[in-house]
Parts: structure tokens; C-alpha cells; sequence
């Protein structure tokens, strides 16, 4: 959390203004250009900027110090924002839409033209309409990631920072060619100007002339400039397609870099932060293991200047709002007036927020029901974990468990009708595949009936086919859903042979 007031551009607000920011990010080659979302119900999307000629994406190049509400993203959620040195801006919404506006030199913004944005043109049409969920932007070029894993670029290729194999200039959205064709990303970062972004689920950054790409088993990939040692080869050699790195450190689930420097940095699956590229000026050229907790710490240490490589959260320190009592409350057992039992432990929560939370509850705490005069409910549907994960959810909107326990939480989803908890279990679920446990998860999918997350396991299972049939999931499977497979896989051209 940071006080946003601390930045200058911000300054030129008023305190009640102030309150109401939620989100926010400072941009532009002179850091005079902001983009903010609010906390009310709306979460609107406000623009503001000095010296600015077309990064606003009100319409006009007209500067302004008045922030000016982004109308096109009325009943729209947004779910990333990101910007380059240019600048230029994308945004992607909830719907998976992707907006771009601004500088438009290298076609950054992907409409296959080289004029200035001046209003948000939508660039998913050019994407073979997927869902976009991350963005992120370059010096000059762009990066987006769709719902199915794959990876686009456009824009500036000097140094091979878009993928293609090649240095030209890619007007359009194309996927990024080599050994990611076939490969499934969770988050792609990139280097210097790189963006920062509203992401719930994964981190996507991208730079001036490198990237970073970031799959579903773990493995990181990387391409593009090299001067200073970012891409962690062991080397300077620029890059024109992705390489793997980081190989023998384990599973990484986190990758980032940062917008004003060449330095890259990683985090595994055991919690060790890796850092490499210009650390303080001098060129690391492989993966260096920190002492850091997180990545953040990372550019606020060794970085030049000192920055930040991700969207802050723009809420103040000195009060707890009602999200944050909320939290501090759950499991209280000197405030609560109710408690669960699973499997032999208690969970202490209140019926006021249950009932207020989930319908489930609404409908038992009702004078007609037992339940409503219990002081302890049984339950022996669904483990410890589970449950309590759930009901933590009712306080916090947040859920922390590994894909296998998100499976039952899915179901406990499904049961009580929670729509939102259930797409969040599905990410929980993307996001922790792997070729041991993908059958078991597609197999969850079906049966709790998430189609998105069936057709994600299900691509993943047909990208990794030879090893994910060798697995025991995949022998321990029942008939109906091996023969549902193998029929869609030979219409996938699975067994071309």
C-alpha cells in the first residue's frame, strides 16, 4: 500500500480526491501522465497529464490537470493497465477486451497503421477475437495474453523483442514464433519501459527491447536485447526467438522487470528470488539468488533509478477500511457467534456476515431452520481446508490453495451456487497445472461442469500428450472420459499418425 500523494503529478489533487483512488500508475517519459481507478462501486477509470499530446485517450491532445473519466469503460471492469515510453497505453477489460491509444510510431498499437491514437481503438479484432487477460507494453512495442496461453506481439523489433524470429517491425498482433508455439503461458515480462499492470491473477511487463515468458509447467523462456545480461543466457548475444533459462532453478512462478531499467528477476515455486541484468550498474549475466522475499525488492534495491514493477494499490496506512476489519475478524473466536466443525476443528465466523455473503447461508439461517438456533454446525461433506478456505473467502474475496484442494473448493462452489468463487478456483487451477496432476484436474472439470477450465486442461493435456498419458492419473482414469478424449483428441489432429 503507498500513499500516491507522494508523487508530484498527484499533488495537483485534492485530499477527498485522493480518498478515492484505488489504483494507479504514473507514466510518460517525464512521469507527467497518470492513469487512476477509483473504489467506488463503478471502479471508473480516470486519465490526467502535462505536456502530453496523445497519451490521454480522451479524444484530443489537449493536456490537462483536471483528471478527465474514460466514458468508453462505463459498466466496463478493468482488469489491466499498462503504458510505454512513448507513450502509449493499453487496457484490458473483464471481458477480455484490449484498448490501445497513443504513440503509434513502430505500430505499437496494432491496428496495422503508424497514426497517433488519439482515442482507444479495439485492438482485439486483430488478436482472431481471443479474450485478452494481460497486457503489456515496451518502449515501442506491445505483448498480450490470451485466454488460452498463447502469447502476441507487435510492434518495434529492432532487437528482436517481439519474437518473430527476425528485426522487423510486426504492424499487426502475431504469435511469438519458436518453441512458445507450443507451449502454454501463464504471464510474459519484459524489460526496460516496461508497463505496470492490474492483473489478478499473474504478472505481465513489458520493455524496451526484451521480454520474458512465463509457462504453465514453470519453465521460463526469454528473447530479445541482451546488452546488458537481461535475458540470463550467460551472455550478450541478442536473442530474435525465445530461449529457455533458469532451467535447473525449479519451477518459477513469478517473472518481472521493470520499465526504466535492463534488470530482470524471478521467483521459484520454493520462494528463492533470483535477480540478473544492470543491478547498480553493472551487467549480471545470469540468474544471481537474493536473500529478497519477493520480486518488488528486487528494483527498489538494485535497480537505477529505484522503481516499482508492478500497479500500486493506493490505500493509506494510518486506518483499517471495512475489507481489512473484515479480515482481521474471520476465525476470531472472541468476537464470533457461530463456529463450524470439520473434521474435529473449529472455525469461528459470524452469522450476520454469512448470511450478507452467500445465499447458502441467507436461506439456512432462517427461524424455520435447526441451523439457525445451533451454536455449532457439523460438516462432513468437504475437508478442513476446504471449508475453511471457503469461508475465509466470504471475509477476504481471496482464496490460497494449491490446485489439489482447489478441486474440492470447486465443488463446494458448485454445491452452494458461489459463480465467483468457482471462476476463482478455475484460476487457482489453470495456474497450478502440471503434467502430473492435468487428467486429474480435467477430470474434476467435467465433473463439477467448468467448461473453461475442461478446455484448458484439455489443450494441456493435448500439448504434453506423450507425457501426460505415461502419468498415473492417466492410467486411473474411468472409460467414458478416456473415450470422450481420445475421440476429441483425433479431432484435434492428436493422432495424426
Amino acid at each position: 500500500m503507498v500513499d500516491v500523494a507522494k508523487w508530484p503529478l498527484f499533488s495537483l489533487m485534492a485530499p477527498q480526491e485522493l480518498a478515492c483512488i484505488w489504483k494507479a500508475c504514473v507514466f510518460g517519459a517525464s512521469a507527467n501522465e497518470a492513469i487512476f481507478i477509483t473504489s467506488d462501486d463503478e471502479a471508473s477509470v480516470y486519465v490526467f497529464g502535462l505536456n502530453c499530446s496523445n497519451c490521454l485517450g480522451t479524444g484530443d491532445n489537449q493536456s490537462t490537470v483536471v483528471p478527465k473519466k474514460l466514458d468508453f469503460l462505463s459498466g466496463r471492469k478493468v482488469i489491466g493497465v499498462s503504458y510505454g515510453s512513448g507513450p502509449h497505453v493499453l487496457l484490458v477489460t473483464e471481458d477480455g477486451d484490449l484498448f490501445a491509444w497513443g504513440h503509434n510510431g513502430y505500430s505499437q498499437l496494432g491496428n496495422g497503421t503508424t497514426n497517433q491514437g488519439l482515442a482507444p481503438v479495439l485492438v482485439s479484432t486483430n488478436l482472431l477475437n481471443r479474450k485478452v487477460i494481460e497486457v503489456a507494453c515496451g518502449s515501442h512495442h506491445s505483448v498480450a495474453l490470451t485466454e488460452f496461453g498463447e502469447v502476441y506481439a507487435w510492434g518495434y523489433n529492432n532487437c528482436g523483442q517481439v519474437g518473430s524470429g527476425s528485426t522487423a517491425t510486426q504492424p499487426h498482433p502475431r504469435r511469438v514464433s519458436g518453441c512458445l508455439q507450443n507451449k502454454t503461458a501463464v504471464g510474459v515480462v519484459c524489460g526496460q519501459t516496461s508497463s505496470m499492470a492490474v492483473v489478478d491473477n499473474g504478472e505481465i511487463v513489458c520493455g524496451y527491447a526484451h521480454s520474458l515468458a512465463l509457462t504453465d509447467e514453470g519453465v521460463l523462456y526469454a528473447w530479445g536485447a541482451n546488452t546488458y545480461g537481461q535475458l540470463g543466457t550467460g551472455n550478450k548475444s541478442n536473442q530474435l526467438s525465445p530461449v529457455q533459462i533458469m532451467s535447473e532453478k525449479g519451477r518459477i512462478v513469478e517473472a518481472a522487470a521493470c520499465h526504466s531499467t535492463h534488470t530482470s528477476a524471478a521467483k521459484t515455486q520454493s520462494g528463492q528470488v533470483y535477480m540478473w541484468g544492470q543491478c547498480r550498474g553493472q551487467s549480471v549475466l545470469l540468474p544471481h539468488l537474493t536473500h529478497f522475499a519477493c520480486t518488488d525488492d528486487v528494483f527498489a534495491c538494485f535497480a537505477t533509478p529505484s522503481v516499482m514493477w508492478r500497479l500500486l494499490s493506493a490505500e493509506f496506512d494510518d486506518f483499517l477500511t471495512v475489507a481489512q476489519s473484515l479480515k482481521k475478524e474471520f476465525d476470531n473466536p472472541e468476537t464470533a457467534d457461530l463456529k463450524f466443525c470439520v473434521e474435529g476443528k473449529y472455525i469461528y465466523v459470524h452469522k450476520a456476515v454469512l448470511k450478507i455473503r452467500c445465499e447458502h447461508f441467507r436461506s439456512m439461517f432462517q427461524s424455520h431452520w435447526n441451523e439457525d438456533m445451533k451454536e455449532v454446525i457439523e460438516i462432513d461433506q468437504f475437508s478442513f481446508p476446504v471449508y475453511r478456505s471457503f469461508l475465509e473467502f466470504l471475509y477476504t474475496d481471496n482464496v490460497e490453495l494449491p490446485p489439489e484442494d482447489a478441486i474440492g473448493l470447486l465443488d463446494l462452489a458448485t454445491s452452494y451456487c458461489e459463480i465467483r468463487l468457482k471462476r476463482l478456483c478455475q484460476r487457482i487451477i489453470k495456474s497450478g497445472i502440471t503434467v502430473e496432476n492435468a487428467f486429474t484436474l480435467l477430470s474434476a472439470a467435467v465433473r463439477y461442469d467448468a467448461e473453461d477450465l475442461e478446455e484448458f486442461c484439455f489443450k494441456f493435456c493435448i500439448n504434453h500428450l506423450t507425457r501426460v498419458t505415461q502419468t498415473d492419473a492417466f492410467c486411473q482414469i474411468d472409460g467414458d472420459l478416456l473415450k470422450d478424449f481420445i475421440y476429441r483428441a483425433s479431432r484435434c489432429g492428436a493422432f495424426k499418425n
